[in-house]
């Protein structure tokens, strides 16, 4: 695009909300690729990813967060102080709300911890799976917190109301100079990316079967003259016992992990993948700050 500086928009949106709400997903929707990892189960978001769109003569930077919860364990406290850092420095902040919930009491909660003089637009998502007037009722629920600006309805799974929210958003930017390239769509490094990948895998596969305390690195990546590319990758668990569970019988259940990761990464990378998998066991590293770090978890 040839337009001056002048004429460009650019600013940060911090995407918070509870665990499960559905931020990954209305990121990727905005982006349009597939940047944060999208599963059932919660908590699936460890790290702040940052989804990057152009609408019109706007960048728009999404800041896909943790959800927000009761931390207990070294990890969760730094997923959740990732969370409600994000807001510093942003032009907006959006709260997302999964509107089926029968009680919203989580997300008042999280609404007083920002406080009052934090502005707030709310974003009932899910709005497919429940009826008109239930979603006034809930609205009406919400108009009693001040900081409140706004508030939008969407499915962020089917799209509806999303473009709506993006024009709204993309007009309330400031002034300013795009920060990223034009092409990119995350800051998130390609080792980190093809690591959240697997990740996503492993949550998708395993469900309620995954140890908690399970990360994935990139350990090698090698690039070849005709496009393909070689990774290496070590799931790392925090106990020997869970590592038949990531295994399975004879090797059978990392195999099928590996080949959907392989495919998905060939999607958005646009060239062959082969990656290779193995497991390692390192004892508590999610009460590491040291090994936090090396997971893309903690700021260095």
């Amino acid at each position: 695009m040839n337009m001056n500086d002048a004429a460009k928009r650019c600013g940060f949106i911090a995407v918070l909300g509870q665990p499960n709400a559905g931020k990954s997903t209305l990121v990727n929707a905005f982006v349009g690729s597939k940047v944060s990892i999208v599963s059932p189960k919660v908590q699936t978001t460890r790290r702040r990813i940052l989804g990057l769109t152009i609408h019109e003569q706007t960048q728009l930077i999404f800041v896909d967060t943790p959800g927000i919860f009761t931390p207990k364990r070294s990890l969760e406290k730094s997923m959740v102080k990732t969370a409600l850092e994000a807001r510093q420095g942003a032009d907006k902040v959006l709260l997302i709300v999964d509107a089926r919930q029968k009680s919203f009491e989580a997300s008042f909660a999280v609404l007083k911890q920002l406080g009052e003089h934090q502005s707030i637009v709310l974003v009932l998502n899910k709005i497919d799976l429940i009826d008109r007037q239930r979603l006034l009722a809930i609205i009406q629920k919400f108009q009693a917190f001040p900081q409140i600006s706004d508030t939008f309805m969407i499915s962020a799974l089917t799209g509806e109301g999303v473009s709506d929210l993006l024009q709204w958003l993309a007009v309330r930017m400031p002034q300013s100079p795009w920060l990223y390239p034009e092409d990119q769509m995350t800051d998130l490094p390609l080792r980190l990316w093809a690591a959240e990948i697997t990740r996503e895998q492993l949550v998708l596969q395993l469900e309620h079967e995954l140890p908690y305390e399970t990360y994935v690195e990139t350990e090698t990546w090698e690039n070849f003259e005709n496009g393909s590319v070689k990774i290496q990758q070590a799931v790392v668990v925090a106990r020997l016992a869970q590592k038949g569970i990531i295994l399975g019988r004879q090797g059978q259940r990392i195999k099928a992990i590996s080949q959907r990761a392989r495919i998905e990464m060939e999607k958005h990378l646009g060239h062959p993948v082969h990656l290779f998998l193995f497991v390692k066991v390192t004892d508590d590293w999610m009460d590491k700050p040291h090994l936090l770090r090396e997971a893309g978890i903690l700021d260095s």
